[in-house]
């Protein structure tokens, strides 16, 4: 399954807003340095989906705040 994310970096809290079946905004507290902000993103989509971080892999927009994310169940 693939999913379109809008990241929003050093917000207050860490959630996950669905605007339809495929695309995120995701809200992590983390700031956008050393791959902290990708990291707080895979695990908030593994506990949003219920599936391990494992299964969550950023497949473009490493240093985008768009990213494509996909999720293997």
């Amino acid at each position: 399954m693939q999913l379109f994310v809008t990241v929003k970096p050093r917000a207050k809290e860490k959630r996950v807003e669905y605007i339809d079946a495929t695309h995120l905004i995701v809200h992590v507290p983390e700031p956008p340095e050393d791959n902290k902000a990708n990291l707080a993103v895979i695990e908030a989509i593994a506990k949003a989906f219920h599936v391990p971080k494992l299964c969550v892999k950023i497949t473009s927009g490493q240093k985008s705040k768009r990213k494509t994310v996909t999720l293997v169940l």
